[in-house]
């Protein structure tokens, strides 16, 4: 059997990504850049100041913070140059625009890690000797958080995942001095997966990125479907960054299954997207499921071509006053809405500064201790409470693409359709394989 192109469909069409909603128009060019409207303030409310420590004790005299992401690769738009954004306003935030806190000064540094483990690793490393970095923020690739996780658990340094998704992070591999901050597959699996089901997705075959992140995704995926009664009818799994998806198209095809799970990211999802449209995939009824998207992802798609679609998020721009004046202060600067990871990044940081603050130390364990004593809400996170194993529960977002009509300004893309208590969207802690955890 060859899979063939489908007469209807030009080369390069994209398809409408949905989750039970049927399939319309053609494709929609991507509305063109423009602010998010927001109320009148576009800065952010700042936490209450914390009481001046009795005694102030920074290493090196020098507060400094890293972004290592994706600067270059399939990650990075909705990571990438963004987060560094995201990562000053952060700053900005937490020292009143002064650049200071606690009298020493706040430094920023960034690097690409070219979602290369080993290249995330050695610039970690040359951070944290070197160049005497206290804390390493996003890491987006699961592969890289987690070379950089454990790096940061040999060496007692801060490390603060919002770019990445598997729950090994506070799993088996989980941290005293990690934290994973935005979301994880657990949650992703817990709102879409579930949603899909419930529009009738019973049968599922899956297109996996061939790492960490996939895998988890993938697996809690499905454990979710299984665990209401639906089959898993088989998987593929691709290199990340694959140019070519036909052989994997083919298969899922053949499977017969209702639901393509689509448990890659970025310009993975994208391309595994056009491609199945190209060769007319869901002509014979299938439709897919993209299990991680991010703004971003529907922005370049369109909203002709994935309205219906469901997903879930840790944030959205329009959520409430908080998130639009935030976002609107995001978009001035980089002329972009924020995605989840450039949210959670700008809140990773700025809760790390109060946290030294706080405690007028950037101990990393003092750190943990102090923001476990607390619950985290800023523009981005709701109801955040920092468990032991690491993870940041809060409450996260079902939410649909709209349609075209539905659509009234710029980046208007979603209907929240469900939010999602913390307690529910994070794996149970008697469920965890962290060793931290004690049964």
């Amino acid at each position: 059997m060859k899979l063939k192109r489908s007469p209807s469909v030009k080369s390069g069409a994209v398809l409408s990504l949905l989750a039970g909603v049927a399939l319309a128009g053609q494709p929609a060019k991507p509305a063109a850049p423009a602010a998010p409207a927001a109320p009148a303030a576009s800065t952010p409310a700042a936490s209450t100041p914390a009481a001046a420590p009795k005694t102030v004790k920074i290493s090196d005299d020098v507060i400094k913070v890293g972004v290592l992401t994706d600067m270059s690769g399939l990650y990075s738009d909705l990571a990438g140059q963004g987060s560094v954004v995201a990562a000053q306003m952060a700053i900005d935030e937490a020292t009143g625009g002064k650049g200071t806190l606690l009298g020493k000064k706040v430094e920023l540094v960034s690097a690409d890690h070219q979602n290369k483990a080993d290249v995330a690793s050695s610039k970690a490393r040359t951070w944290f000797d070197v160049e005497k970095v206290d804390g390493i923020f996003d890491l987006t690739n699961s592969a890289t958080a987690l070379a950089v996780q454990e790096l940061g658990k040999t060496k007692s340094k801060w490390v603060a995942v919002s770019g990445a998704g598997s729950t090994a992070l506070t799993g088996k591999n989980c941290s005293p001095t990690g934290v994973h901050w935005m979301y994880d597959t657990y949650a992703l699996a817990t709102g879409t997966g579930a949603a899909v089901f419930k529009e009738g997705g019973d049968t599922w075959y899956f297109l996996t990125a061939d790492y960490a992140f996939g895998h988890s995704l993938e697996a809690d995926t499905a454990a979710t479907i299984k665990a209401k009664g639906g089959k898993v009818l088989g998987v593929s799994r691709h290199p990340l960054n694959t140019s070519d998806f036909s052989s994997y198209l083919l298969q899922a095809q053949a499977s017969g299954a209702k639901i393509l799970g689509l448990a890659n990211a970025g310009g993975d999802l994208i391309n595994s997207v056009k491609q199945a449209k190209e060769f007319g995939l869901t002509d014979s009824g299938q439709k897919l499921a993209g299990l991680l998207v991010f703004i971003s992802d529907v922005h370049s798609l369109g909203l002709e071509n994935t309205q219906g679609m469901y997903l879930t998020e840790g944030f959205y721009w329009d959520l409430d006053d908080k998130s639009r004046a935030w976002s609107k202060g995001f978009f001035d600067k980089f002329k972009k809405a924020p995605t989840m990871v450039h949210a959670g990044v700008y809140s990773s940081i700025f809760n790390y500064l109060k946290a030294i603050e706080a405690t007028g130390t950037d101990d990393p364990t003092a750190i943990a201790q102090y923001l476990k004593s607390i619950t985290i809400n800023d523009p981005v996170i709701r109801n955040g409470k920092l468990r032991d194993d690491g993870r940041l529960a809060h409450d996260m977002y079902l939410l649909q693409v709209k349609k075209p009509s539905e659509s009234k300004k710029p980046w208007d893309y979603y209907t929240v359709k469900q939010t999602i208590p913390a307690e529910q969207v994070a794996k149970p802690l008697s469920q965890s394989e962290c060793p931290l955890i004690k049964k």
